[in-house]
């Protein structure tokens, strides 16, 4: 259980952060900014909870996700080990299947994709949108870490060790199922807001359809 006392510590104040193992790394260090990316798709998904106006199933759905991302920041903020003192949160398999079981159950609600479509139509949506380019940003720092550090356990050696793989897996297949869910939102406007390739730019802006 997470007790905290006071918020302000004084100990980031030279520019380095405890890692989960409570060893110092600089808060520059791709492993946090991993997570802090984590940190700041689930702040985006709270906007769109609060002011989305969303269906009861998906805010069950965005609330599930947004307890995974916690999870999926303590197992990025703690370098793999041979053994610990205390086992760490880490990302399973299963996650990522039900990650992949909720695509494919939202997927069948709306119409087979036949354009690029545009972020934007409900309040609800454009915001699931903005979550979703926020998770593809924080997989791709936890590609950069697991290429820094490894994916392999330290020797038990405070802040050595790898990245758990299925950290960046997850965060893949939750971009997928946020732009899914963004679609899903749209669906009371009548769905998707379509890409309208050239954007009538050969036209006098005047002219300009839309």
């Amino acid at each position: 259980m997470v007790n905290l006392t006071r918020i302000y510590t004084r100990t980031g104040d030279d520019g380095q952060t405890h890692l989960g193992d409570m060893s110092r790394t600089s808060k520059t260090d791709v492993r946090l900014l991993a997570y802090a990316d984590a940190n700041e798709a689930n702040a985006a998904i709270g906007v769109a909870l609060a002011a989305g106006e969303l269906p009861e199933d998906l805010r069950a759905t965005l609330l599930r996700v947004q307890n995974d991302l916690f999870d999926v920041g303590a197992d990025l903020c703690t370098p793999l080990q041979q053994t610990y003192e205390y086992p760490p949160l880490r990302v399973e398999a299963a996650w990522i299947d039900e990650l992949e079981a909720d695509c494919d159950r939202y997927l069948e609600r709306v119409e087979k994709l036949r354009s690029f479509i545009l972020p934007g139509g409900t309040v609800g949506s454009a915001y699931l949108h903005v979550a979703t380019t926020v998770v593809r940003r924080a997989e791709r720092q936890a590609w950069a870490a697991i290429a820094e550090y490894g994916d392999q356990p330290g020797s038990g050696t405070k802040g050595e060790g790898g990245v758990n793989v299925l950290t960046a897996k997850y965060l893949n297949r939750l971009s997928d199922l946020l732009f899914v869910l963004a679609r899903v939102a749209n669906l009371p406007i009548g769905g998707d807001v379509l890409w309208q390739p050239g954007g009538g730019r050969a036209e006098a802006p005047a002219d300009r359809k839309g």
